[in-house]
């Protein structure tokens, strides 16, 4: 089994990744005094991987249990009020812990509900998608707002993360894919020799023996960004590459249409073209398509999708300022910088990758 430490100011908490995590929860609610715990899952999971989950906990244990919608549809204001009207009338008080049973979603739902009851509760993060190893770690939670995409949170850390592997084999190809996205997000953001790593070995999603350590290098990525800027003031901008324009592909075909992962793929197309022409960056990027499309990936800019529409998305995300968009771009591969792009050039590289 695999041990991270993640270390934010005023605090230190593990991510355990493998076959033997579940123990790790066991031990961590074994020695911990909490009054109630509250599971917070999906119609989804709940179905799949619950019972395993109560199965792991403490004999003493009696846990109340709040199902959500599946995807992003758990993440609107109107499921947070269920959920927090479930922690009420469940009789949660301030020495009770969430469980957060899911994928990103799950976990945004989890922690932003554990950050707002009663001014903030404990909660640890049980991930059951390859996606979810990048959100669970760093302690972002947030909802949805009509207007964009998790403009409505806080920061608020996990006791730990309980990251079991097996969980991973129920899910379907095209989850698969939108996690290995955010993997390789990482590699391209922060290591080229660990991008080299996979394009020579990811040749098949549904059969990747080395799945764990990609993962462990990929939370160690966050890990070391969310150390240095936890609150997201420089430098853990960097983790947003591809998710300008991704976050407004979501937003745009409504949320849960495309997954996150396939949106983030397109969107670091978009940002590798804008990087190539503003900055020089040199990298192959036909190469790198041929890679992505065998792996099944669709990184084409949907037909339906307007430049003008999506812009405006684009100046509404977080990291916009003055309502101009600004975008992590690469000068090297591991080596990101924020910038503006002229309007010209967003549009000339959008219909190209059309």
């Amino acid at each position: 089994m695999q041990i991270i430490d993640i270390k934010v100011p005023g605090k230190k908490y593990p991510a355990f990744v493998g076959e033997n995590a579940l123990q790790e929860l066991r031990a961590i609610l074994s020695e911990r005094t909490y009054s109630k715990i509250m599971i917070v899952t999906d119609e989804t999971v709940g179905k799949l991987h619950l019972q395993t989950l109560l199965n792991s906990l403490p004999e003493s244990t009696s846990p109340v249990v709040y199902s959500a919608p599946s995807g992003e549809k758990a993440k609107t204001f109107s499921v947070y009020e269920k959920c927090l009207s479930f922690a009420i009338e469940a009789g949660l008080d301030r020495k009770a812990c969430i469980l957060a049973l899911g994928g990103g979603a799950v976990g945004d739902l989890s922690g932003f509900v554990a950050a707002t009851f009663m001014r903030g509760i404990h909660y640890i993060q049980i991930p059951t998608t390859i996606l979810a190893h990048d959100s669970a770690v760093g302690g972002k939670v947030a909802i949805n707002h009509p207007l964009g995409k998790n403009l409505v949170g806080v920061f608020h850390h996990p006791e730990a993360v309980i990251y079991y592997t097996p969980f991973l084999s129920t899910l379907p190809p095209r989850q698969i894919r939108s996690g290995f996205a955010e993997v390789v997000k990482e590699a391209l953001i922060a290591d080229p020799l660990f991008l080299k790593q996979l394009m020579k070995e990811a040749v098949d999603l549904t059969s990747m023996p080395n799945l764990p350590f990609y993962l462990k290098k990929g939370m160690e990525v966050k890990a070391a960004v969310v150390q240095e800027d936890e609150k997201e003031m420089g430098i853990r901008a960097f983790l947003n590459f591809g998710h300008t324009l991704g976050h407004a592909l979501e937003a745009n075909a409504g949320y849960g249409v495309l997954t996150h992962g396939e949106a983030v793929m397109t969107g670091m197309i978009f940002a590798l073209s804008i990087s190539r022409k503003q900055l020089g960056l040199q990298f192959p990027l036909d190469e790198f398509i041929q890679w992505i499309e065998k792996l099944g990936y669709e990184w084409r800019i949907p037909k339906e999708a307007g430049f003008e529409e999506l812009l405006q998305w684009m100046k509404r995300d977080k990291k916009a300022i003055a309502q101009k968009p600004m975008f992590v771009l690469l000068k090297e591969i591991g080596k990101p910088v924020m910038e503006e792009a002229d309007e010209k050039l967003l549009r000339e590289c959008f219909y190209q990758l059309m």
